[in-house]
């Protein structure tokens, strides 16, 4: 294994540890991570970010200018901003507006417009400062400050894990996204600054910057935005997809474009695989980008950061163990899946970003699927059972800006393979899958919502499942004593009342399902042999042969 694959695993291991040995929540946790009195009366409508970036002094001077809607009574509103970035003023019709720093990060504006429900209202903030360095991106947020070969600056932004307020102020909770959002930079030529969504125009400035203006026409999660500077080579394409033309643009360093221009001809692929499974790529209207950034990826809504080194596998190798990750590049495959599942449909609380990665971890099996075949996808989920330590639960806890287990993202994709076997109609499961990013277009959902749908629209009740693997860590034993003309079983080490089927096969090629509770069964089968009896292995459970 290489250097590289062997730092992943270590810090993946030092990830388990300290998510296992738990955490004390703050007051500021509480303000970050839940819908305060401060935040529930208004719904935020636009943003204008606007930012000058001396590149140099690592230093930001900013603006932004929100529209949002009144929805209830309040005078009181929580931005939040995290240090050491300043929120400098703030104003509202002209008129300024007074300030009170609750806590490090939250910052409470005293409004003295009277705020009527059903009202579209403007406010203005100015900040600036040295935002925080990302010290191990992107699991940890903040400004990445690189240079390049030829020793100019390259900089992007990666914040999922510590909020967009770490370099930008806004109501910094998943569950408000702007309708859309407009994107101004300004940087000392002649570096490029590349944003979300289509490049509007581009200023010259009499003081030898230039003005990059990007704009969003669908809503976009606050950690989606994403702010990249360098001195980059473009190159363009399209790609005739299930909605008609959508433009792909390429953002790299220049010493890199011949060889972007060869290994990004996968993109097309990841695209008619994931339209098939998903539906439609959800952001036609604002294209699709891979811009080359410092750290090795983010799934930046419609400008998808990618730092994989222009090599297959995740940095060259391959997580699942099972040599199909080997054929296509893990981020570009990986963090476009999110556009469909993080960025189309995004978690309300970060308590459930499995609905993010879970998803987004299947959907490389499903990749390996379109190309390879089903077998080829099995192999490789079932290689990702590995990667489970089962040390806390999947779904984080609620109202704290506070996520679950690394699970979630081996653990969530084998629960979805796992679902697949029980639902056992390919065609359905297509349809649930496309149906998903149909039915939450563009919406913030829980995590129970998207379970609720799973169940109404597979026709399984699937609670149980749901509850087991998502709010506990003990994964179900299936224990059966086999005789000859009957298998007698039960489900054991799983909450009360499990009762998930499961796939068994009593001769070779024939298979039927058991239906379990944690009571024992027994199943008469004439002439049953018990050496012919196995379980299948796609369903992930352990098993227990019990003797008499």
């Amino acid at each position: 294994m290489s250097r590289k694959g062997l730092l992943f695993i270590a810090f993946w291991s030092m990830t388990c540890v300290l998510l296992a040995q738990g955490r004390i929540f703050t007051r500021e946790d509480t303000l970050r991570g839940s819908i305060t009195a401060e935040r529930a009366w208004w719904d935020v409508t636009y943003y204008c970010l606007n930012i000058q970036v001396d590149l140099d002094s690592q230093y930001l001077r900013g603006t932004n200018t929100i529209c949002y809607r009144v929805t209830g009574a309040g005078q009181t509103m929580q931005i939040d901003l995290q240090p050491p970035l300043v929120l400098e003023r703030a104003e509202q019709d002209g008129q300024p507006l007074t300030i009170v720093r609750e806590t490090r990060s939250v910052y409470h504006l005293q409004l003295k417009k009277e705020q009527v429900p059903g009202a579209i209202e403007t406010l203005k903030l100015w900040y600036r400062g040295r935002p925080a360095r990302a010290r191990n991106a992107p699991w940890d947020g903040g400004f990445s400050w690189a240079k390049d070969s030829a020793g100019r600056h390259w900089v992007a932004t990666s914040c999922q894990s510590r909020g967009a307020s770490i370099w930008w102020p806004c109501k910094d909770h998943p569950s408000d996204e702007p309708d859309s959002q407009t994107t101004i930079l300004t940087v000392r030529q002649p570096y490029d600054a590349i944003s979300n969504g289509r490049l509007r125009r581009v200023i010259q400035n009499a003081d030898s910057t230039r003005t990059f203006e990007w704009h969003v026409q669908n809503p976009i999660n606050n950690y989606g935005v994403t702010l990249n500077i360098a001195v980059y080579a473009h190159f363009a394409d399209t790609f005739q997809g299930e909605n008609g033309v959508l433009t792909l643009d390429y953002y790299v360093l220049p010493e890199n474009l011949e060889r972007a221009k060869r290994h990004f001809q996968q993109v097309k692929t990841m695209l008619r695989a994931f339209e098939y499974w998903f539906g439609p790529y959800p952001f036609y209207s604002d294209g699709y980008k891979l811009v080359e950034t410092p750290f090795l990826g983010m799934e930046h809504q419609s400008a998808i950061a990618y730092g994989n080194g222009y090599e297959n596998g995740y940095m060259g190798i391959d997580l699942s163990g099972s040599g199909h990750g080997l054929s296509w590049d893990y981020i570009i495959v990986h963090e476009s899946g999110h556009e469909w599942f993080a960025n189309n449909l995004t978690y309300c609380d970060f308590a459930d970003m499995w609905v993010h990665e879970g998803f987004t971890s299947y959907s490389e099996g499903l990749f390996v699927e379109y190309l390879f075949g089903k077998k080829a996808a099995e192999e490789y989920l079932l290689g990702l059972r590995r990667r489970i330590v089962n040390d806390s639960p999947v779904i984080g806890p609620y109202g704290v800006n506070a996520r679950g287990s690394t699970d979630m993202y081996p653990k969530g994709a084998n629960l979805l393979h796992t679902l697949r076997q029980i639902v056992n109609n390919d065609s359905l499961w297509r349809a649930v899958l496309r149906g998903l990013n149909r039915d939450f277009y563009h919406k913030v959902v829980s995590s129970s919502e998207v379970e609720a749908y799973l169940s109404k629209h597979t026709g399984k009740n699937l609670q149980k499942v749901f509850d087991q693997y998502l709010r506990h860590t003990r994964i179900p034993v299936l224990e059966y004593r086999l005789k000859k003309g009957q298998i007698v079983y039960r489900w054991n080490n799983c909450i009360p009342e499990f009762n998930m089927p499961v796939k068994v096969s009593l001769a070779p090629g024939k298979w039927l399902f058991l239906y379990p509770t944690t009571e024992w069964k027994i199943m008469h089968v004439p002439g049953f042999n018990p050496k012919s009896f196995r379980v299948d292995e796609n369903f992930y459970i352990h098993t227990l042969e019990v003797k008499e």
